[in-house]
């Protein structure tokens, strides 16, 4: 059971693993939000954007609805939110500690 959980740890984090489906998380995050909308934003190929939003679905961090012809994503999980936050926070931490280690090399 502990390696099945591992391996779905795992998966979640590859699913965050590229800047585009982090961006596309951080702009779901105040709301729902088109497909058009996003595209017009994130500045990539329509293509590219939909293969990075179907990562994210198939992951279960996103869902989407129809209205009319527009297709509207929303975060299912705002919780992966607070996991894309604390990373920031920690690379933060990390820049602090070296930039703190190079001053006392100089």
């Amino acid at each position: 059971m502990e390696e099945l959980v591992t391996k779905m740890t795992a998966d979640f984090l590859k699913s965050l693993a590229h800047p585009a489906r982090i961006r596309i998380l951080k702009m779901l995050g105040p709301g729902e939000r088109c497909v058009c909308d996003l595209s017009a934003e994130i500045d990539i190929e329509q293509s590219n954007l939909s293969q990075h939003l179907s990562i994210l679905k198939k992951q279960g961090l996103i869902g989407s609805r129809k209205e009319g012809t527009k297709v509207i994503y929303r975060i299912l999980y705002p919780s992966v939110l607070e996991v894309i936050n604390l990373v920031e926070e920690t690379l933060s931490q990390q820049i602090s500690h070296s930039q703190s280690l190079l001053k006392h090399l100089k």
